[in-house]
Order: C-alpha cells, then structure tokens, then sequence
C-alpha cells in the first residue's frame, strides 16, 4: 500500500478530541470494511448507524469524503479518521501510547536530567511543533484552517511538556518556550483569536509553579523574566515565587 503524507502523530494532534476518541472505537471494532487503495486515495465502507462509503486523500487525511451527516457537510468526520486510521497503521492494532491524547500540558512529577542527547531531541520537537503556530495573513476564508493549525501546534507542544522531567535546565527550557511564543503573539503576526496559544501559556506558567513546588531551584530560571513586558503578564506568577522570601532555593 502506498504511503500517504501524514502519519498518526498528525492524526492525533490535528483532530479534536473527542472524534479521535470515537474513530478510534470504529477502527478496533472492524467497522472499516471494503478498502480499496485508489491514485493517492483511499476508499472503505466504514460501518456507522448504517454503511457509509467514506473517501480520504493520501495528501491529506481530512481531505475526503463521507455519505454520514457531517461528511455531506464538509466537516471531518469519525469515519473519515477511522479509515485514515487504517490507512497509517495498515490495520495492526493501537498501544495505550497510540491513543493517548494530550491537549493540556502537564507536570511530570518525574525529578531527573536530560542526558545531551535527549535534551537535544526536546528542542527539535519544540523547534518542529512552533512551525504550527506562524503568524497570519491569508483570506477570512482559511482562517478556521489556520486556528486549526494553532491548535494542533499547541496539541504537539502540550505533549512535550507533559513528559519532561522535572529539573532547572527543562524549567529554562519552558520559559525559552513561552517567551518564543510571547513573541510571536506580540510582533510574529499570530491570530490568536480564540485564546488557543494564550490558553497553552497559561497552563505551561501552572506547570512551571509546580516545578518550583517539587525542585526549588528551577525558580531560578524564571530570573530571565525579570523587566520583560509580556502580551498578557503571564510572567507575573513566576516573577512572584522568586520574589517569595519563604522560597528557599
């Protein structure tokens, strides 16, 4: 079969949650019968509250077609992901990691160091992930695609940050990060319209106080915020710990 451009990690990342959740059900029941493999397509009969005959691209998996409801009215459906689902794991089954979503970044709890090797893969896949999130100038028309592409950013990003260790030198690594994106709000051209980044920031600042909690020392990271001018104070939380005369570092 040939291999379409996107795999599951953009799967997961790029689609909503609880449709992901629900194609997910479609694809380890069987409910993705009849495919066919089609010049850069893929076809199936996914099985619904009836058969529906469902279409996607190789280029793009929400690129495509579905007799359901949603399908009829341009909108990304459960079928749909089901059959890409299939498309990209060529029917093996998904592990527990597979299908685990992240949209809310967290604290590991994990107290332990980056070896270089690792650290380095981190600022790729943060490097990788802020490419979701460029600055906007397009038509009115494709601006719900472009607050598409904010969400799956900050998606991928809430999922580097839930599994970092806890340490001074990931705690730089996510204020480095919220200023990188405060920037981008500020003079990058980002439509953040729908609070999508602004949201992320706020739950990374939330992680970074539990950073703090759990090793004092990576509140030393936060000096780096000292006279910065965000677009909304997110620093000032971080700014108060380090002005806390009862933490002890």
């Amino acid at each position: 079969m040939q291999q379409p451009d996107y795999d599951l990690s953009k799967i997961k990342f790029a689609t909503d949650g609880s449709t992901f959740e629900k194609a997910v059900v479609l694809y380890e029941s069987g409910k993705v019968t009849q495919f066919e493999e089609g010049i850069r397509s893929y076809s199936a009969v996914v099985l619904g509250t009836k058969p529906y005959r469902v279409s996607v691209e190789a280029r793009r998996y929400d690129y495509g077609h579905c007799t359901c409801y949603l399908g009829q009215n341009d909108t990304l459906c459960k079928h749909m992901v089901a059959l890409a689902l299939f498309v990209v794991m060529d029917g093996k089954p998904l592990t527990d990691e597979d299908k685990k979503q992240v949209d809310s970044p967290i604290c590991s709890g994990d107290l332990r160091t980056l070896e270089k090797e690792e650290l380095a893969a981190v600022k790729k896949s943060i490097t990788d992930a802020l490419r979701y999130t460029n600055g906007y100038s397009g038509p009115s028309r494709t601006w719900f695609a472009y607050q598409n592409s904010l969400q799956e950013g900050c998606n991928r990003l809430s999922a580097i940050v839930s599994n970092l260790p806890v340490n001074e030198q990931t705690a730089h690594l996510l204020v480095d990060l919220l200023l990188r994106l405060d920037k981008k709000l500020i003079s990058g051209g980002v439509d953040d319209s729908d609070g999508t980044v602004g949201e992320f920031m706020r739950e990374t600042v939330e992680v970074l106080k539990a950073y703090a909690e759990l090793d004092p020392s990576c509140s030393l990271a936060f000096q780096k915020l000292q006279g910065k001018e965000t677009c909304f104070g997110w620093e000032k939380p971080l700014l108060e710990l380090i002005n806390d005369k009862t933490l002890m570092i």
